[in-house]
């Protein structure tokens, strides 16, 4: 085999960071889901985005003895705020699990994550460190590693060309 065609063969890491962006997208897909159609997990069905509810009040509600809470609870129950919270949900999930945009789904879900972190402080059992931010730097990760490559549609020409899609 030579040099060229081993660079291009797919690692067992690829796989790992493969599996780990899908995974980490269908968390992402299956909040704006279940926040969506209420299917009881998180979100109760009378209190799902389509029978009139709001996808954001009940976490940014619950921030208002939190350092920033005034800010986020403020924000808790706008319709924009709503709604661009959950396209983002559906749009990272999606690109996460195709394996396509993962630069634009690192630095959004970054964003989204960190801003989540930011309504919890001071967090309860760490002085700074939680899921959040450990999720945000998984998804810089698989944006640097190209994890949609592996498992995804990363490959594919068009992806390729425009650097805006990988």
């Amino acid at each position: 085999m030579n040099v060229d065609a081993r660079d291009n063969a797919t690692r067992p890491v690829d796989y790992v960071w493969a599996i780990a962006r899908i995974s980490i997208g269908w968390i992402f897909l299956w909040a704006f889901l279940d926040k969506t159609f209420g299917w009881g997990f998180a979100t109760p069905a009378n209190r799902a985005w389509i029978s009139g509810g709001s996808p954001t009040t009940g976490f940014l509600k619950g921030t208002g003895e939190n350092a920033l809470g005034g800010f986020f609870s403020a924000l808790a129950g706008q319709p924009w705020v709503d709604w661009l919270f959950m396209l983002g949900l559906l749009g990272i999930g999606t690109a996460l699990i195709l394996g396509v945009g993962l630069r634009i789904a690192a630095v959004t879900g970054s964003l989204l994550l960190v801003l989540m972190w930011a309504a919890e402080l001071p967090l309860a059992n760490n002085p700074f460190m939680d899921d959040h931010i450990i999720y945000a730097i998984v998804l810089v990760g698989l944006a640097l590693a190209g994890a949609g490559t592996t498992l995804g549609l990363g490959k594919l020409p068009i992806i390729q060309r425009n650097p805006y899609l990988k």
